[in-house]
């Protein structure tokens, strides 16, 4: 199935920006008057018959609108902080839009090797995944936080299950799975996931997460890197989805 992104909806017609336009009309050679199908990258999608087939600008009337197609029962956050090599945090970009995630936020923490970190392959790379997985709802890719302001910015009153990863050395603070966790909040659907740089959270960041409501998890046995604790993070909760 072929998935084309429209930068533009209006009335019964989509719009597809240069890029898509070239891929649809120079590379695959699709023609006015055969049926395309379309995203807007908010959820629907759009089967649809090419009117224009200009390589600069494609244009499709709407033949039939799918709301909510490839969408997942609950909205998942994940706080990570980027990785000092940048391929691997852009690979769980990938991996996460693939698996089903609404918002991925790029941490700065205090023990963060990366300082800056620029979205706009990240949103490039989203957009692919999400066709690819055939979604039709592209991941937010937030601007880069502190880490400190992230948690106190949350909202206290939206109801909301908020998850840190991090290895707490004191006894009297229990991490328990994460698995086990979304098991007794079942009936929660806005989840978010903190996950440390290659130097995990500062202790101070933890303990603000801690003062804001998270609730401490572990991965499993295994010491993982940054990009493979936050994927791992998305698909447990993917799979969790998948028994309600």
């Amino acid at each position: 199935m072929e998935l084309f992104y429209a930068y533009e909806v209006t009335g019964r017609l989509c719009r597809l920006d240069a890029d898509e336009s070239t891929h649809c009309i120079r590379v695959l050679r699709h023609r006015s008057g055969e049926e395309i199908d379309v995203i807007d990258g908010l959820g629907t999608l759009y089967h649809c018959r090419l009117t224009l087939d200009s390589p600069k600008g494609a244009e499709a009337e709407i033949l039939e609108t799918r709301p909510g197609w490839g969408s997942h029962p609950y909205r998942l956050t994940i706080g990570c902080c980027p990785t000092k090599n940048n391929d691997r945090f852009e690979w769980f970009v990938e991996k996460a839009t693939e698996l089903g995630v609404d918002r991925i936020v790029p941490l700065i923490g205090e023990h963060s090797e990366r300082k800056v970190y620029k979205t706009e392959r990240a949103q490039r790379i989203a957009l692919s995944a999400t066709k690819q997985s055939l979604k039709a709802r592209i991941p937010e890719i937030a601007e880069p936080q502190e880490v400190k302001s992230f948690i106190a910015a949350a909202p206290e009153a939206r109801p909301a299950l908020r998850l840190i990863a991090y290895c707490f050395e004191d006894p009297s603070v229990p991490r328990r799975s994460i698995c086990e966790v979304l098991k007794e909040q079942a009936d929660v659907k806005d989840i978010t996931v903190l996950i440390g740089p290659e130097g995990d959270f500062s202790p101070e960041e933890a303990a603000l997460a801690l003062e804001h409501g998270y609730i401490p998890i572990h991965l499993g046995p295994s010491r993982l890197r940054t990009e493979t604790a936050a994927v791992t993070a998305v698909e447990a909760v993917y799979l969790w989805s998948l028994t309600l």
